[in-house]
């Protein structure tokens, strides 16, 4: 039995990510958490203590770290600024946690030899033109387009500098947009699914006609795991779905899930530097980890999605009103 450290594990992807841990291995888990406004320790809830562990602290203190990094063999690397909206108001977090604090996880993972996965995006690979017959590889050269994108790039880089360098026992992965239970108010298909909720109009940036490529969270999770137990060290491994839609598709099927019009909806203020697809090609983890993902129905994974806001009105309604205050000074 493995203790595996999470970082950002109160967070969305990496809490579900601990949850999946719980619910498919016989593994021990520390969450290390700094609990900012997109950590909770609700997404937690539940959780049998005898194998969670939870450590308030952030990753960018290297006694901390150092002391957690020396107890365990794993170390999974989800705690970031990941909000685009937000890094383009003040880049500063995003520079210091998604750099500074990897930079101190890597150099405690290799001090003490522990197995290293870093969890990336595929927005550090920029975008691709709406009619491109390509979709980002693990040969795409990186072109990060906002501060957000370009702290990921960067500490994708360290990461693989320290393997090269010192020999780092690591993985990376860049996975594709994700949805599912947990996610902030202020991420796109949350906002829209819970304005429903209140009887409001979903809001829609530009013209809509921006793509991405959607993956549900307990997919990434699972790839995650797959990738930790049987990817080679050094490697970068694309996580993906074949879920590309553009974001006018995705709020029209949630208006059609939710019994409204396909076209209540109001558009706004576009984002600047909004890229404008992603795609992601999986075929290395398809072919050499032999992973495959449950969802691939996106209406099926969006309806039980919808169904968890809906049933868990307590999580998210704290956090709504201060999230769309936020949008309306910028007229989003």
């Amino acid at each position: 039995m493995s203790k595996l450290l999470v970082t950002g594990g109160a967070g969305f992807i990496g809490s579900n990510f601990v949850r999946y841990l719980i619910d498919h291995t016989d593994h021990t888990v520390s969450v290390l958490d700094k609990l900012t406004y997109a950590g909770d320790l609700t997404t937690l809830a539940g959780l049998p203590a005898e194998r969670l562990r939870f450590v308030q602290g952030d990753v960018c203190d290297p006694q901390l770290v150092d002391e957690l990094v020396r107890d365990h063999d794993v170390v999974v690397h989800f705690a970031a600024e990941s909000h685009n909206d937000n890094s383009l108001s003040d880049p500063s977090p995003f520079i210091q946690t998604n750099l500074v604090g990897t930079y101190t996880l890597i150099e405690a993972a290799r001090r003490y030899e522990a197995r290293y996965h870093h969890i990336s995006t595929d927005e550090v690979y920029g975008d691709l033109k709406l009619d491109d017959p390509e979709r980002f590889t693990e040969q795409t050269p990186y072109n990060p387009s906002s501060p957000y994108s370009a702290s990921k790039a960067g500490s994708d880089l360290l990461v693989r500098a320290w393997v090269r360098s010192f020999g780092l026992q690591a993985t990376l992965s860049n996975c594709s947009n994700n949805y599912g239970p947990y996610q902030h108010v202020e991420k796109f298909i949350p906002r829209q699914i819970t304005n429903i909720i209140d009887g409001e109009r979903p809001k829609l940036y530009g013209n809509g006609l921006n793509v991405r490529d959607w993956i549900h969270v307990d997919d990434h999770s699972s790839a995650v795991l797959r990738i930790i137990e049987r990817g080679r060290i050094g490697e970068t491994y694309l996580i993906g779905a074949d879920g590309e839609k553009n974001n006018r598709e995705v709020v029209e099927t949630i208006l059609e899930l939710m019994g409204r019009s396909r076209d209540d909806y109001d558009h706004v203020n576009d984002r600047a530097g909004h890229d404008l697809r992603y795609g992601i090609d999986w075929t290395r983890l398809r072919r050499e980890l032999d992973w495959q993902p449950q969802y691939r129905d996106f209406a099926s994974g969006l309806a039980q999605t919808i169904d968890w806001y809906r049933a868990n009105e307590f999580w998210w309604r704290p956090k709504k009103a201060a999230t769309e205050a936020k949008y309306a000074a910028v007229g989003q």
